[in-house]
């Protein structure tokens, strides 16, 4: 006599016990690899930013002060030293944040340029998933 579709207690448990398994073997090495992700992000968006930069550059004859800042891709800076050519069209769309929400740093006397995200912890300095990204490798 055959009894009714369902699962024996038992069979539960085991398909339980084999999904709690799988998920203690691969979640950490899934959950460890957001921070390697982030810091791939800030890396590709401050190349993306240092083309900008170079660009402007070209056009203007200098690179956008620390005062001028990132602002100066998007929009046409008004403090001097103003370039004296500007793309109408803007260098980037918008100023991007880190990828931890944070902007990113930007120093400049015009001839160069130190461009970095402070990490995760959006404080300077740290090792790990806090260290610094620089712009520069």
């Amino acid at each position: 006599m055959r009894r009714g579709g369902g699962f024996t207690l038992l069979e539960v448990m085991v398909v339980v016990f084999i999904l709690g398994l799988l998920a203690t073997i691969v979640a950490p090495k899934i959950m460890g690899r957001t921070d390697d992700a982030r810091r791939v992000k800030a890396t590709a968006d401050m190349k993306g930013i240092e083309q900008a930069l170079n660009l402007y550059r070209l056009d203007g004859g200098g690179y956008p002060t620390t005062e001028q800042g990132l602002q100066a891709l998007v929009s046409r800076p008004t403090t001097p030293p103003v370039p004296r050519q500007w793309n109408p069209s803007g260098y980037l769309e918008r100023v991007p944040l880190d990828p931890w929400g944070n902007a990113y740093i930007y120093v400049s006397d015009g001839a160069r340029f130190t461009l970095k995200s402070y990490g995760a912890d959006g404080v300077e300095g740290g090792e790990g998933k806090f260290a610094d990204v620089d712009s520069r490798g």
